[in-house]
């Protein structure tokens, strides 16, 4: 994340050390050079601003509150940190409540504008640029006509793919041949493997999943798989409906010498086991909500994997594959029962009114003791970001 407050963030300076040409964002995330980065001035899921956007600028969060970026700097960003994928900058709601139809048309006409401009500026910028994705606002068809009609006609040969913010909108593809071969990010964060599933059958390339994180902070463990185990197997003798995840903070955990997942290779699998996670975490230690995150992480990349195989051996084998997860697998995630991580930057929501994540870890004595302190972290002052990558 880069925090455009400060005049020289430590981001930029890497775009001019040797270490940092080409791929600035690889090298200060140190994330593998294979690791696709996206570059965006919305978050995922997005958080809610006190004012709306303008002509020249959009609202956005920062570590040192809210603050109106100008969209003339948007590009200069994308020049200097080069991303793999920058998404131009969408006129999107800034509340939860849909605005007016008339309000929606002109959020539609700033999109174009914004995407124009930026296009018409990278013509000027020598060296690599990254691809660039152009937004489709979740806003029904008959409002945005226009745009996309410019997107398919006029704008089509300066953009690479396309960012939805609705899955929804998907189908509306079938409208325009022209760019119905353009990869597709969905931004509509999905809440079980079921919505990945259906997003995925909608047209959905590239996906954003957040609950990964919010699973593992939960202290949950993914157990499914795609396709899903054969009725048949060990794995799924039982009539009743397999767990989406299993609970390490579960006492049954206590003492079991069981990977967190029978079958999975990852390292936390494959090094630890079911007890070693539960102790950890009863102790507070970073390391079992790590342990998890990579876990996680693993079983959700092997889901996709099965999903891309199921659909080269095509569209019915993928529906088949689908109809057997839903009749193998409950409907929602379980609910962690311990305490999640202190709460960082990252998990501010924005919306306004939420209790923290935990509990106060020190109670105000009247007499003395130690200050109040709150193991949740909220507001503009937890450190929020504004772009994320």
């Amino acid at each position: 994340m880069v925090d455009i407050e400060r005049k020289e963030p430590p981001l930029y300076q890497l775009t001019n050390s040797p270490k940092g040409q080409g791929q600035p964002l690889h090298t200060f995330t140190a994330f593998p050079s294979h690791l696709t980065t996206i570059l965006a001035a919305r978050r995922v899921p997005p958080i809610s601003t006190p004012l709306g956007n303008g002509n020249k600028y959009v609202s956005i969060c920062t570590s040192m509150g809210f603050k109106n970026m100008p969209v003339a700097e948007y590009p200069k960003v994308i020049s200097e940190l080069q991303p793999d994928i920058a998404i131009s900058l969408a006129d999107l709601p800034h509340t939860t409540t849909t605005p007016p139809a008339k309000k929606l048309v002109r959020m539609v006409e700033r999109t174009e504008d914004w995407l124009n401009e930026l296009l018409s500026t990278f013509k000027t910028i020598p060296g690599p640029l990254p691809l660039i994705f152009a937004p489709v606002l979740p806003v029904e068809r008959p409002l945005q006509w226009q745009y996309l009609d410019h997107l398919s006609e006029d704008a089509l040969p300066l953009f690479s793919g396309l960012a939805f913010y609705s899955a929804d909108l998907l189908p509306e593809l079938s409208h325009y041949e022209s760019l119905q071969p353009l990869p597709r990010l969905l931004l509509q964060p999905p809440s079980s493997p079921f919505q990945i599933l259906r997003q995925v059958s909608l047209g959905a390339d590239i996906i954003t999943v957040p609950f990964i994180n919010a699973t593992s902070d939960s202290g949950v463990a993914f157990s499914f798989s795609f396709p899903p185990p054969d009725p048949s197997s060990s794995l799924s003798s039982s009539s009743e409906l397999l767990p989406l995840g299993i609970d390490m903070w579960s006492p049954e955990h206590a003492a079991s010498l069981e990977p967190l997942m029978v079958g999975c290779r990852c390292y936390a699998c494959a090094k630890h086991h079911g007890a070693f996670v539960h102790h950890l975490l009863g102790a507070k230690e970073m390391l079992g909500w790590t342990l998890l995150q990579i876990h996680n992480h693993h079983v959700m990349g092997e889901f996709f994997r099965g999903v891309r195989e199921t659909l080269g051996k095509g569209a019915d084998a993928f529906e088949e594959a689908v109809d057997m997860f839903g009749r193998a697998y409950e409907a929602e995630l379980p609910k962690g029962t311990g305490q999640r991580p202190r709460a960082r930057g990252y998990h501010f929501k924005g919306e306004g009114g939420e209790m923290p994540l935990n509990q106060k870890a020190w109670s105000k004595d009247v007499e003395a003791g130690p200050p109040e302190r709150d193991a949740g972290v909220e507001g503009a002052e937890a450190g929020v970001d504004s772009i994320q990558v």
